[in-house]
């Protein structure tokens, strides 16, 4: 069954149907195929913060193996990050020439590579140099997955189904955590090394989702960009039906009042009217959340070590306390379209600080897992909530290099965080930093509040 608007004569209303792909695609009912791309896409999410997990295990384990001093330990962490933001700025801006789809294939490619080369690593230099190559890859993930379902996912449960696609990829993350605990205090598996076996395993893992993904169509709203109309009316009529088979419903009449021609958007626009506002925002923004959120799932086994407990304890209690990220990713599905983001984003990075402070401050083992359990729940609150706002920030023209290169930022931040945090951790100790931490999250609420503008609810191109 279709939709009499799928084959609508060339012109409508005076507008090309092609340029109203977008409008179409957003008032279709959300389906079975809206859920099973969100699930092949979303679940890109694990590599992400599974390389982050892995900086800090890497970290603690290697530091006694290899006999690793206080600034190679940061480069052991550093190194990833190094590669995210070179492959964020460039793959981010790629998949604005080239296509959403591709740039994924790409990233996933080089990402499983390398980390695969990475698990063969025989001393300190080639495996700061694999694992840069790795991240390489990986440094546009998170940007691409927001950028490619924001852009077919109707208006009315982005959010929601956002929050789905991450809650999909972090429920692996305390998965990998205990294996990683595991793997560390057996020390061998088939004669591997543990470590490792985590880098074969995530390699393997995301070539696997690299076969998934080449069935996936090439976004509409990019193809419309390009200029390539047939192709865009092409993949959205195919959509529709597939949707109006799925539902057995008629789809809704497409508005008129939605149909908002795009185009070509040149880099430069990012600092020009209203997207030089929250281009300022956003990046003041990247630089800020980095410390919040990435620093605790990257530093957390050295923190611990830190206050005393042995690297097994110390992968153990953060593997516990990585229970939240999916708990809090799930948590925000019902929240994510009720609440409008931006204030939603404010409230979660409080949470962060507040159970941040809790967790330096802690001693006993249980308030350690209960605090750091708390605090990843607010941050994949806050994780969801942010990645959706910024799909909504920028027009399709300039949607994955505005946000991939202000993505770039938070991991050249993370690139610093490391040197600064550990001399910290050594010099004053745990509270000294998580103290810290709170600081920037304050100055993170008082940027999104008074910069940031609404968006729940409405169409990308209205925003």
């Amino acid at each position: 069954m279709r939709d009499t608007a799928s084959a609508a004569p060339e012109r409508c209303g005076g507008t090309p149907v092609a340029t109203r792909a977008a409008a179409r695609l957003d008032r279709l009912p959300p389906s079975r195929w809206h859920r099973r791309i969100t699930l092949v896409v979303g679940i890109g999410a694990f590599f992400d913060l599974y390389e982050i997990f892995l900086g800090g295990v890497l970290a603690a384990v290697l530091a006694a193996q290899w006999n690793l001093g206080h600034t190679a330990k940061s480069w052991v962490i550093a190194a990833g990050f190094l590669g995210m933001f070179a492959g964020a700025n460039v793959l981010s801006v790629l998949a604005d020439r080239f296509g959403r789809r591709r740039m994924l294939l790409v990233n996933l490619g080089c990402y499983s590579l390398f980390s695969l080369a990475c698990a063969a690593a025989p001393n300190l230099s080639w495996l700061l140099a694999l694992r840069f190559l790795a991240s390489l890859g990986l440094g546009a993930e998170l940007v691409l997955v927001d950028t490619y379902l924001a852009e077919f996912l109707p208006r009315a449960v982005r959010g929601r189904y956002l929050a789905y696609a991450y809650t999909f990829g972090f429920v692996g993350v305390p998965v990998a955590a205990l294996l990683g605990a595991r793997l560390v205090a057996g020390h061998q598996m088939l004669g591997i090394d543990g470590w490792r076996c985590l880098l074969i395993a995530g390699a393997l893992g995301a070539g696997f989702l690299q076969l998934m993904r080449r069935q996936l169509p090439e976004s509409p709203r990019w193809l419309v960009v390009q200029g390539r109309d047939a192709e865009a009316r092409r993949i959205v009529a195919g959509i529709e039906e597939r949707v109006a088979s799925e539902t057995g419903q008629s789809l809704p009449s497409v508005p008129e009042a939605e149909t908002v021609p795009e185009r070509r958007v040149p880099l430069g626009e990012m600092f020009r009217g209203d997207h030089r506002r929250r281009t300022l925002m956003w990046w003041v923004f990247q630089v800020l959340q980095t410390v919040g959120y990435y620093g605790f799932g990257s530093l957390a086994p050295v923190v611990l070590t830190a206050k005393g407990y042995t690297v097994t304890d110390s992968l153990l209690y953060a593997a516990l306390s990585f229970g939240g990220y999916p708990i809090g990713s799930a948590l925000s599905i019902p929240l994510i379209d009720r609440i409008e983001r931006r204030t939603l984003i404010i409230a979660s990075a409080l949470g962060i600080a507040a159970c941040g402070l809790a967790f330096g401050f802690a001693a006993a083992p249980w308030a350690v897992v209960a605090f750091g359990f708390l605090l990843t729940v607010c941050s994949n609150v806050f994780s969801n909530a942010f990645h959706v706002y910024q799909t909504e920030l920028f027009p399709t023209g300039l949607r994955s290099s505005a946000i991939g290169i202000a993505y770039s930022l938070s991991r050249l931040t993370s690139v610093v965080l490391p040197f600064v945090a550990l001399t910290v951790l050594t010099d004053l100790g745990p509270a000294a930093v998580f103290a810290g931490s709170a600081v920037l999250m304050v100055l993170l609420c008082l940027d999104v509040a008074l910069l940031g503008p609404r968006s729940t609810g409405r169409s990308l191109e209205r925003i």
